[in-house]
């Protein structure tokens, strides 16, 4: 388990003082997929290599499975990081090194003996996909292999957290999505900690159990992705899980008095009943899609829509409660905002 206890960083700058991270509070459980997401300059980055002490904290205190990471001796912090592997947007591999010689590199350092190393290296070549590439070179792959190989290196010194600093940003979405299912299994797997460093909520929402969330190096709110989703209560979760304002962005001045538009929030509904097909197969009431921003979660609708109704008055009341009636499902008016 990784406690971040009243955690502060300070960097003295020529025009004074940056407050990078303001008293940071996280519990991170062993074994999950944690996700620490914010726009660019939150303190992202910042957190994530105090989590292994490549910056040191100004206050507070890093504890890994009881141990105060700040505590150590040099020597012994050295050891400790072995256990906190981590992986890059630009990859950073050996340019000058084969795939294989790459995922050694870290075994080689620890000392491990070069047949031993060499058989490691070819098992995770195996498990993240590319037993064929054991004598490329970097330069000789694609982005999505890169990461991969980069996965493997990471994962030479059998670690017990993995850090991933905006290990997606670089690559397409397809490679995204492949690199994503990749940690999802190892997590599985090896039962390894996944932090996620991202300002991609499209990362958080596929592969994290948890998430807080860093505005201005605080961490503003913090919970199952799944409640963040449902209930963005702070505005800097709302500009990430609705970038363009949602639903509730649309402008209602245009609608006629007469007009129903309501607005439909999905908490954990079933995605496999689509609501506004299954309200025209069982009731005969068609209604038009104003806007949508909702997401499917293991299988449960998050989000909301904005839904205008027929004019008739008692088949709009007809939709509503049909709509009213479903698990997770909860219907507003709207039409006069």
């Amino acid at each position: 388990m990784i406690e971040i206890k009243h955690l502060s960083k300070t960097f003295q700058m020529k025009d004074g003082a940056v407050n990078a991270l303001k008293d940071i509070d996280l519990t991170i459980p062993d074994g999950s997929i944690y996700g620490i997401i914010g726009m660019s300059g939150a303190g992202k980055s910042t957190l994530v290599r105090c989590i292994n002490l490549l910056e040191r904290p100004t206050e507070g205190s890093v504890v890994i499975d009881g141990t105060a990471m700040e505590t150590l001796s040099p020597a012994a912090l050295r050891e400790r990081r072995r256990d906190i592997t981590m992986i890059f947007q630009q990859f950073n591999l050996l340019m000058q090194r084969s795939c294989l010689k790459n995922i050694c590199f870290p075994m080689e350092l620890a000392g491990v003996k070069k047949a031993d190393a060499e058989k490691r290296a070819r098992e995770l070549l195996e498990m993240v996909g590319l037993p064929d590439k054991a004598n490329a070179y970097p330069a000789q792959l694609s982005g999505g292999q890169k990461q991969r190989i980069a996965i493997a290196r990471a994962l030479a010194t059998n670690p017990k957290v993995l850090l991933c600093d905006e290990a997606t940003s670089a690559l397409d979405p397809n490679t995204t999505h492949a690199i994503l299912t990749l940690i999802k299994d190892i997590n599985k797997k090896l039962g390894i900690t996944v932090v996620v460093i991202t300002h991609q909520m499209s990362v958080v929402e596929e592969i994290c159990d948890s998430v807080a969330i860093l505005d201005g190096g605080v961490v503003v709110e913090q919970g199952e992705v799944r409640e963040i989703f449902a209930n963005p209560k702070t505005a800097a979760a709302r500009r990430l899980v609705a970038p363009n304002g949602g639903s509730a962005a649309r402008d209602l001045s245009s609608f006629a008095p007469d007009d129903h538009v309501v607005r439909v929030t999905f908490n954990g509904s079933s995605a496999a009943k689509p609501l506004v097909a299954s309200l025209a197969a069982e009731k005969g009431i068609l209604v038009s899609v104003l806007s949508a921003d909702t997401r499917d979660l293991s299988g449960q609708c998050y989000g909301s829509m904005l839904l205008k109704l027929p004019r008739d008055t008692e088949q709009a009341k007809q939709a509503a409660a049909y709509m009213r009636s479903q698990n997770g499902v909860t219907v507003e008016e709207v039409t006069g905002e």
